[in-house]
């Protein structure tokens, strides 16, 4: 591995591949991270390591349930989140491969859509951690820009316009929910994340982002965005009234949704 990364992150790959190589052997050809670990931003108790393994086409893919529950066992965190693929999936659209192997919470899928998209793709092929396998750079990662933006901004349109409508409603339990701090942090990076994907043609860290967005918008909005940072990085809190915070994170959503590149 010559990428640096975080130890816990290192001995959670060496776990695993350690697993892979017992009770599966030759099963797994490439291992390689995506995700906070890839972007540098990997925070230890707050982030998952996200990867992407390598696996022949036609393989048995039944073992990699032992493995990931022993991995489990072994009480490794944070957890091993990710998707398994072949070295053509990599090269092509991930909306047009197959259904494969995935991890989320350590529950193991033999076929899964998760984190089978463009942007997984992208962030492999601009940022990867290798831990197994050739170079990223020599692998050929599928990547489309065009493609990305517009789902970017779908998602901005589809998904995070109808978060922060229904996290306004402060009765429902959307917008119970949204008092509650990982809320805010999930909120105010996850918009400003994709914006910063618009104006830079690249994906960010949530860290990044909110840096961006202090350069970026007007000082009203540095409160909320630095109590999303401070969430996510830890440090004292920024509001003692929790509704005071849900109302500048649902505002603070609406101007950067009101102004995507």
């Amino acid at each position: 591995m010559t990428d640096k990364i975080d130890v816990s992150v290192e001995a959670v790959c060496a776990a695993y591949l350690d697993l892979a190589d017992r009770h599966a052997p030759g099963l797994v050809e490439g291992l390689y991270l995506q995700g906070s670990a890839a972007l540098g931003d990997f925070t230890p108790g707050v982030s998952d390591v996200d990867f992407v393994a390598v696996i022949p086409e036609g393989a048995d893919v039944e073992p990699l349930r032992e493995v990931h529950a022993r991995l489990k066992e072994r009480g490794r965190s944070p957890h091993f989140d990710g998707l398994y693929v072949t070295w053509d999936d990599l090269r092509r659209d991930p909306e047009q491969t197959p259904a494969r192997p995935g991890v989320h919470a350590w529950r193991f899928e033999a076929e899964s859509r998760f984190e089978r998209h463009l942007v997984t793709w992208h962030v492999l092929a601009q940022s990867g951690v290798t831990v197994r396998g050739p170079a990223v750079a020599e692998v050929g990662v599928h990547t489309d820009w065009d493609l990305l933006a517009r789902r970017t901004r779908e998602n901005l349109a589809g998904y995070w316009t109808r978060w922060a409508e229904k996290s306004s409603r402060t009765t429902s339990l959307w917008g119970l929910a949204a008092l509650v701090p990982a809320r805010t942090s999930w909120g105010a990076l996850g918009v400003t994340r994709l914006h910063h994907t618009l104006a830079a043609g690249e994906v960010t860290s949530k860290t990044a982002a909110g840096e961006y967005a202090l350069r970026l918008f007007d000082e009203r909005w540095h409160r909320i965005v630095r109590e999303a940072l401070r969430i996510r990085k830890g440090g004292a809190a920024l509001y003692r009234n929790p509704f005071a915070r849900r109302a500048d994170l649902i505002a603070y959503m609406r101007m950067v949704l009101a102004n995507v590149p």
